[in-house]
């Protein structure tokens, strides 16, 4: 194998390697000497970009392929065209050679099952399965029997038929990319269809999607848009002009792929930064600073104050070092460290950050669910309850997760362990806990009782519950529906504290 092509077909989009393939077909006009100054020309004009090369061959048996009846028809033209252009089995293994001595892949097009077996007699790395073959059912049930990889045209097919060959593919483990296509020869401009390739993202999510071309070939801008949609394989015809053979209109030229690969280059330049949110450059941070509004002292500000939206107003412009208004959060207090004018720029504070320890509880709580491989929805509401403050969590507190709310609620809660939740009742909610994980004691109207994993607690409406871990734990709840006024505390001092929850919207990946 010339190159590691496992990267082509990575499930994870973070970790493929962009794959370009340069289609001979039939443009060696059956010229041996031809096909390797096209391997020559072309090498020339790709070896200076960082992406994976392919040369592709298409394979015929022409003794099979062609009908006996019409093997011997010029007039029909891709007949003639065929038998003209064969190159020998020693010829093909000889032009594999050379591509492979200069690192490239190698691959091939069957169209038969015979030129299956001839790749694999000349250990092609990549089988290409074209748009034409994509449901040849015969074909596919010889080229699953090959160890190769696949890559497969999907132009003119239904995705009732991609479902199909792709799910026939995957229970035989064969390594796949999908490539949006268009089968005209050459493709109008606006008969491209690149949305498509998000359509096959979004289908086949764990799938590589590319593109295959035959549209002008001095039409680049389709490759910067195809990378932008999240191609990673790209396939272009190509020919070698000479005054012996002249290209057709969808077949690109040495400096047209050049300038193909330049185009697609650039493009993943101006993409940048894939699959995580980018750390943005200081003059970027610099740049958008200016434009803050300061935090200003409304009245005067003695040292130790706290710094409210009382006592201070915001403004544009800011000063260096000082307070802005993005600082200012919930979770957040500020103390001056010197007396602030009237109208002043706050600047010198402490800073005392609760986001740290709101963070750290979500940490926790993120772990103990994937070790116990609790599947949660991708969007979800968090609500940490922290009845006597966030500073006595460990002591009194829940994290409860807000699955669904309707005529019927899911819940998941997670506490730790020596954690209570206080006594409580719900006048309009009934509720079922099921202990998903951990060691519980719930007190049921003043009666103790130990539930583990496994066990179920009914709480009919009125009823007084408050549970204890005793363990690290998680909770199923299921209730009717939930309304936020309609939990009731004993302890009266709980039901007046207006910030005993704090609420987060969270995805899938934070959780």
């Amino acid at each position: 194998m010339a190159q590691n092509i496992t990267s082509i077909f990575a499930a994870d989009k973070s970790e493929r390697d962009f794959l370009f393939i340069l289609e001979m077909a039939n443009n060696h006009m059956g010229d041996f000497n031809h096909a390797s100054e096209m391997i020559t020309h072309f090498y020339e004009k790709i070896r200076k970009y960082p992406f994976l090369f392919a040369f592709k061959f298409q394979f015929r048996h022409l003794s099979a392929f062609i009908h006996p009846d019409y093997k011997q028809r010029s007039d029909i033209p891709y007949i003639d065209r065929f038998t003209k252009t064969k190159l020998t089995t020693d010829e093909y293994q000889k032009l594999a050679e050379r591509i492979k001595s200069l690192g490239m892949i190698t691959m091939a097009t069957p169209f038969d099952e015979q030129s299956v077996d001839l790749i694999d007699e000349l250990n092609l790395d990549i089988i290409k399965i074209g748009s034409c073959s994509f449901n040849d059912w015969p074909l596919l049930e010889r080229i699953v029997k090959s160890n190769k990889p696949v890559i497969a045209s999907t132009a003119g097919i239904s995705l009732a038929e991609i479902d199909k060959v792709v799910s026939f593919l995957q229970h035989r483990d064969k390594k796949l990319v999908l490539m949006h296509c268009i089968g005209e020869y050459p493709t109008k401009e606006e008969h491209l269809q690149i949305n498509q390739i998000d359509l096959l993202l979004s289908r086949y999510q764990n799938i590589p999607v590319g593109f295959s071309t035959h549209e002008d070939p001095a039409l680049y801008e389709s490759v910067a848009l195809a990378i932008a949609k999240g191609a990673t394989v790209f396939e272009k015809h190509i020919a070698l002009a000479t005054p012996k053979y002249q290209p057709n209109k969808y077949s690109a030229s040495p400096d047209q792929v050049d300038s193909w690969l330049k185009t697609a280059q650039r493009a993943l330049l101006l993409c940048g930064l894939k699959g995580k949110r980018i750390k943005p450059a200081k003059k970027e941070l610099h740049d958008i600073r200016q434009f803050q509004r300061g935090v200003f002292a409304k009245l005067k500000i003695e040292k130790g104050e706290t710094v409210n939206r009382e006592n201070t107003f915001l403004a544009f412009p800011n000063a260096e070092g000082q307070l802005l208004a993005n600082d200012l959060s919930k979770y957040t207090a500020y103390h001056t460290l010197s007396a602030v004018n009237k109208n002043a720029p706050v600047i010198k504070v402490k800073k005392t950050d609760n986001r740290d320890k709101i963070y750290k509880i979500i940490v926790v709580t993120q772990k103990l669910l994937k070790k116990e491989n609790i599947i949660l929805p991708n969007k979800l509401e968090v609500e940490i309850s922290h009845h006597y403050g966030l500073s006595k969590f460990s002591q009194f507190g829940a994290v409860i997760i807000n699955c669904i709310n309707r005529d019927y609620c899911k819940k998941i809660i997670v506490m730790f362990k020596g954690q209570i939740h206080p006594t409580q009742y719900h006048k309009a909610k009934e509720e079922t806990f099921y202990i998903l994980k951990g060691n519980f004691k719930v007190t049921i109207d003043g009666v103790e009782k130990i539930f583990n994993k496994g066990d179920m607690v009914n709480l009919p409406r009125g009823t007084k519950h408050e549970i204890s871990a005793n363990t690290d734990g998680v909770i199923e709840e299921i209730s009717s529906t939930h309304y936020r006024e309609d939990s009731y505390y004993i302890d009266s001092s709980i039901m007046l504290n207006k910030n005993r929850k704090t609420v987060l919207t969270l995805w899938g990946d934070e959780l």
